[in-house]
């Protein structure tokens, strides 16, 4: 590979903040330039789209026109718009049992209230919300960088690890990802990345799988038709119309966070991702503008292997979903957000959610402030707060977002893959670019949930994963303010790996044991004290009465039984410690499958007899 250019840029999410204010710092030996943001306008000023639940039995669940003419009734009752300035279409129904209408002209958003208040009132209407878009927004600098004339030498290989990766491997500002590497690269384990899509890139593509495009608007996909494709391309997320939402480049926005996730790693080339041997299932759900609830809704449900009219079954369903997006309005129980994340909760599927980069508590920013989610906010290289990242006690734990200019460069980004066009992919090169926000930070934590299912004997579900993580977590180096909390921690890849119990390779699967057969004595056993002795026997489906006995000899042993493992002195199923060897267990309903018989010596013992019996 030709070696490409490396830029930074913040990625600001949802309704971030924008930087007006230009910056300068040096990068290398090149110089930065500066540009200021476009302003970010409220993107719920103006509303021409909403999502209907109707209760069930109602006529409107099942009838278009009935829902329509509903919708039409209340649009009229409301006095918004005067009789036949406005009208109703139907847009299609989501994986909620929702439907989604659009009204042929934008009303702010006191106008759009007042029409939900109506519908609302409707006793057959469970929900109404508006289908709010999410953003990626705000991209302040852009620079160009020397490549260093050294390569590093540390492991993994790749050629920018060492110097521009510090979120991965810094002691006090990383994730300790190169020691969890020790034990897990995610091998197995579907990360499903629901963003811009993806952009070609040698150093990402041979993990990723096909996925879906989920947009239905032509306007934001930059495809001819509002239907759902197969494939998540990123056509480019510019915009040149300021009418619509502020003008910008491309982010590639995507491409970036599946590079956190997966990287290709100890290649040589370019840098490293968290969980370099897991699959990213990229479902595109932003683009020109950002994206609306209601797509990004049925994407959750269709990435955890959830059913979609009209798209086909999800043959990789995901272990973990990330969503570095979100928007205003908080996650309420009946609201679009909180149901679809229910069903993929439901399905096993741990979901993730940046925090948010407006420096506010998060609790009125969707899907951040879902339940059942793990929310991520944003630390910098020292381990404090980066000051764009909202806060609350809804954030669970922290993960490298990077600090911006305060803490200069490469130092101040979270560094990975990318394309540098301003417009449509194929008009730019790929190469890498370091971005700040809590976008960067959740692919961290969603890297880390995929380090851990690769090798948990038993995948964790969404509940326990947030446990572990949570028990887990490295305490901030640095002191976080009371008023603006940030969770339990900064996620830490090798201490989540020490929380679980892998699953056994080869002769470990099993214990050493020697196998007995039912109501075949064992005579002859022998042993000095604390001396153990472990038996198996497999018991058919069906079987009851089951009884273990020892007897005969001389000295004194304890029988300890287990299920399915080997038993301990201090973790058993069962145990007889009987003076002398005459001890028994009765089990009446025994299961099918290998119980584990360990006799241990409380003296030296000799000539002792074991037998198990079961009808």
């Amino acid at each position: 590979m030709s070696k490409k250019s490396l830029r930074t840029t913040s990625c600001l999410l949802a309704i971030a903040v924008a930087m007006a204010t230009p910056l300068t710092f040096a990068a290398g030996k090149a110089p930065l330039r500066a540009v200021a943001a476009a302003a970010t306008p409220d993107p719920d000023a103006r509303i021409d789209r909403l999502i209907v639940r109707y209760r069930s039995g109602a006529i409107e669940r099942s009838n278009k026109q009935r829902l329509v003419g509903a919708v039409q009734s209340a649009l009229n009752r409301s006095g918004i718009a005067a009789a036949g300035s406005a009208s109703v279409q139907y847009v299609r129904k989501t994986a909620t049992g929702a439907d989604v209408v659009k009204l042929s002209r934008k009303f702010d958003r006191a106008s759009a209230d007042a029409l939900m208040r109506t519908l609302a009132a409707d006793p057959s209407v469970a929900h109404v919300e508006p289908d709010r878009r999410a953003f990626i927004t705000g991209q302040p600098l852009r620079a160009t960088v020397a490549k260093t004339s050294a390569t590093p030498t540390l492991t993994p290989d790749d050629e920018y690890f060492a110097q521009y990766q510090w979120h991965l491997h810094h002691p006090t500002g990383g994730i300790n990802a190169p020691s969890a590497w020790n034990s897990s690269t995610g091998e197995g384990v579907v990360v499903a990345v629901l963003d811009t899509g993806v952009a070609d890139h040698e150093d990402l593509n041979d993990n990723v799988l096909e996925g879906y495009d989920f947009i239905t608007d032509p306007f934001v996909s930059r495809r001819e038709t509002a239907d759902r494709v197969p494939g998540a391309h990123d056509y480019g997320d510019w915009n040149d119309d300021g009418s619509q939402c502020p003008v910008r480049p491309s982010s590639f926005h995507g491409t970036h966070v599946s590079g956190t996730v997966a990287e290709l790693t100890n290649n040589g080339i370019g840098m490293a991702g968290v969980a370099h041997h897991a699959k990213v299932l990229p479902v595109r759900v932003l683009g020109r503008c950002g994206g609306y609830t209601s797509d990004i809704a049925d994407a959750i449900v269709w990435a955890s292997g959830g059913a979609i009219d009209g798209v086909p079954a999800n043959e990789n369903p995901a272990e973990v979903i990330n969503l570095s997006l979100g928007g205003n309005g908080a996650c309420t129980a009946g609201s679009e957000y909180q149901l679809a994340i229910d069903q993929a909760i439901a399905n096993g599927t741990t979901v993730v959610v940046a925090a948010g980069n407006s420096n506010v508590n998060m609790s009125n920013f969707s899907p951040a402030s879902c339940a059942g989610v793990i929310a991520v906010g944003a630390t910098r290289v020292t381990g404090g707060k980066a000051d764009y990242s909202n806060f609350g006690t809804g954030v669970d734990l922290s993960a490298p977002g990077g600090g911006g200019a305060i803490d200069g460069n490469p130092n101040g980004y979270v560094w990975q893959n990318i394309n540098d066009s301003e417009t449509a992919p194929e008009e730019g090169t790929q190469t890498y670019m370091g971005m700040t926000g809590t976008s960067m930070a959740a692919p961290h934590v969603a890297g880390v949930v995929a380090l851990v299912q690769s090798v948990a004997e038993t995948p964790l579900t969404p509940a326990a994963m947030e446990t572990l993580l949570k028990e887990t977590a490295r305490p901030f180096p640095v002191s976080i303010p009371g008023s603006t909390p940030l969770g339990a921690g900064i996620v830490d890849a090798e201490a989540a790996l020490g929380g679980i119990v892998p699953p056994c390779e080869g002769d470990e699967c099993t214990p050493d044991a020697t196998p007995i057969v039912n109501r075949s004595p064992v005579s002859g056993l022998m042993g000095d004290k604390d001396a153990e002795l472990l038996f198996s026997l497999d018991v058919p489906a069906g079987a009851s009465g089951l009884s273990f006995m020892t007897y005969g000899g001389s000295g004194d042993v304890t029988m300890l039984v287990s299920f399915a493992a080997e038993p301990a002195t201090d973790d058993y199923d069962f145990r007889s410690t009987r003076p002398g060897n005459n001890e028994r267990i009765n089990i009446a309903a025994p299961k099918a499958g290998t119980y584990y018989i360990k006799l241990v010596g409380v003296a030296k013992f000799a000539k002792v007899t074991l037998e198990a019996r079961h009808n």
